[in-house]
């Protein structure tokens, strides 16, 4: 098991930089291979995080888990249309999508499913958030805002069904007009 971890970690980072090809190109058979290969491994290696958690909680180890496995390519094809300055509203078991996104690791998994409380380790919350339940960080470690336009956005995750849709709307709300609008102009504001 030590091994697969190991294989995982390494390629997961890679794998995030790897995966975003952009869409207008036209894609030589070799790299479409590649690219199908990576998304094939991104999935195995989600679907083994979930299994491993799984039993971690079964066996007392950790407290309680949500775990994403049977949505990893659904997620995989929404991360591939997904760009910087887009927003998620998502509602949890979004592991695999994180992961292709490049905003969550497999130690940042188990950190959160652990309530790891160091934000180093647990990027999403520090440990204060269920299990499942992802974020990006809008803030630097200084306080200062980050240039949400530069990155890929998740906003924090909520369990009651349908609880992300008002969220959801509101988000994209904002989120169209930055899109739109020419570079270098303020942000939107109603």
């Amino acid at each position: 098991m030590r091994s697969k971890f190991r294989i995982f970690v390494c390629n997961q980072q890679k794998m995030a930089k790897d995966k975003a090809t952009p869409t207008n190109e036209q894609l030589d058979f070799n790299t479409f291979k590649q690219q199908v290969l990576l998304d094939y491994q991104l999935a195995c290696e989600s679907r083994e995080a979930s299994l491993l958690g799984r039993k971690e909680v079964l066996t007392g180890k950790a407290k309680f888990g949500i775990f994403g496995d049977g949505k990893e390519l659904a997620q995989i094809a929404l991360a591939k249309q997904f760009q910087n300055g887009d927003w998620r509203s998502g509602y949890y078991r979004d592991q695999t999508f994180m992961m292709a996104i490049g905003q969550l690791t497999v130690q940042q998994y188990f950190a959160a499913l652990y309530a790891h409380t160091d934000t180093e380790k647990e990027p999403s919350s520090g440990g204060r958030q269920m299990g499942g339940h992802f974020s990006t960080r809008a803030l630097d470690a200084n306080g200062n805002w980050k240039n949400v336009m530069e990155m890929k956005n998740s906003s924090s995750d909520i369990s009651p069904t349908g609880g992300q849709m008002p969220r959801l709307l509101g988000l994209a709300h904002t989120n169209t007009p930055h899109h739109s609008r020419p570079s270098g102009t303020p942000p939107y504001r109603s």
